[in-house]
């Protein structure tokens, strides 16, 4: 078992450079499936999903190599199958992709039920009455744990989605991008990694336009070619580094960004009292550590996103004054609370929405991360705690952050990985 230990109370000062986008890379490595070729994937972050996707891709009959720490080549000329239910596409949320790239490419697939990270129902209804639309017949086998699709032929329709699903908009625009014919999606989710992997795809030969927009129409095409592309970088990622700053205090210039990607964020810093500056691929965040209360609430892009909402949770614990936070994705994502309040934080839940009271000073504790975003959360709250702080469960926090203590510690951190094989 691994933890990081954290030594807080420590301002960061530095730049530190964001990798690719997690969002984007677990939908760009299936669609690469999709073409009979070599593709070459750029500016890949060296995380735990993209291990498992390795792993997956090389047991389906394709040949992955990395280049370098950054680059994936990936041959799927010979993928000779198409059941994806091993050990490794279950610790994924997103080998749900699978289901639409496979579908697409083979007419048939049998993947293994996501998994993930647990912070409430986060049921794929959407993704698979999406690509029954297309003309997909679907059983699902719970006892074995698998989705299995088939079609003799798919065939583009309109589809609206109930909800602006990310997952269910890039699903069904993997399957349909090999559909007869013309597909709409309506309603479709906006979020910067579904325009990135519409961009790969249309590189690899798909017809796909509107992404980025709530309509998306995808033209069926007979044949993808492979493509080489370079992953756009991760909001999340940079939004956490930009938080930990805020929540610390010091000068932290986050490179390797898209400014516009990151507005509804930076708003709410400027609002908590933070100075920012905007570059061309940067944003530097300079804090005195003496926040003010706000009020944050998430929402679909270009909205705060869910996925900052547990760090900056952290913030608002430790800004002057009651703050309100309000998650409107899921209907429980504040499992973590019970952790941050090991440290002494004040925060008080009803439902989706969180009272937090700020306190002048947190102090270290044993907590574990609970899920990816979460474990986040724990590091920022262990960098401005009192003390020293364990953090357990630290493979969920690598499933989506690339050397996270490597990276703080050029900032100035104190924390460090350690082995425990005896907890």
């Amino acid at each position: 078992m691994e933890r990081l230990y954290i030594r807080g109370q420590r301002k960061l000062n530095g730049e530190v450079v964001v990798s690719g986008a997690k969002n984007a890379v677990v939908a760009i490595i299936p669609a690469a499936i999709m073409a009979a070729g070599v593709s070459v994937i750029e500016n890949l972050p060296r995380i735990a999903d993209v291990r498992s996707y390795v792993t997956t891709l090389n047991g389906l009959g394709a040949k992955c190599e990395f280049i370098d720490e950054q680059t994936l080549r990936i041959d799927a000329t010979e993928i000779n199958d198409f059941h994806a239910d091993s050990e490794d596409v279950r610790k994924m949320r997103a080998s749900y992709y699978l289901m639409g790239a496979l579908l697409g490419r083979f007419k048939q697939a049998v993947v293994a039920l996501p998994g993930g990270c647990n912070f409430g129902s986060r049921p794929i209804n959407l993704h698979l009455s999406g690509l029954k639309a297309l003309g997909a017949e679907i059983s699902e086998d719970y006892e074995k744990g698998v989705i299995s699709l088939k079609a003799d032929k798919l065939v583009g329709t309109s589809i609206f989605l109930d909800t602006a699903s990310v997952g269910a908009t890039i699903n069904i625009m993997l399957a349909a991008v090999y559909a007869e014919g013309v597909t709409t999606i309506e309603n479709a989710a906006k979020e910067p990694h579904i325009v990135d992997t519409a961009n790969f795809l249309n590189m690899m030969g798909a017809r796909v336009k509107g992404a980025g927009t709530d309509v998306i129409r995808i033209t069926g095409v007979e044949k993808l070619h492979s493509a080489q592309y370079m992953i756009i970088p991760d909001q999340i990622e940079a939004g956490t580094y930009m938080i930990a700053a805020a929540v610390c205090g010091g000068d932290v210039k986050v490179s390797n960004l898209i400014p516009k990607h990151m507005d509804s964020l930076t708003a709410k810093l400027k609002e908590a009292g933070c100075k920012i500056e905007e570059g061309d691929d940067y944003i530097r965040v300079v804090s005195d550590g003496n926040l003010n209360a706000i009020n944050v609430k998430t929402m679909a892009y270009p909205g705060f996103p869910t996925d900052l909402q547990p760090q900056m949770a952290v913030l608002l614990c430790r800004a002057k004054g009651t703050s309100v936070l309000i998650e409107n994705v899921w209907e429980n994502r504040f499992q973590y609370v019970t952790e941050l309040r090991r440290l002494g934080c004040d925060i008080t839940v009803d439902g989706r929405k969180a009272v937090i009271i700020g306190q002048p000073v947190l102090n270290g504790a044993d907590v574990s991360a609970t899920d990816l975003r979460a474990g986040a959360a724990m590091v920022i709250a262990g960098l401005c705690a009192m003390g020293e702080t364990r953090i357990g469960n630290v493979k969920y926090i690598d499933r989506g952050y690339e050397r996270i203590e490597y990276k703080l510690r050029s900032l100035g951190a104190d924390i460090e990985r350690v082995s425990e094989p005896n907890a």
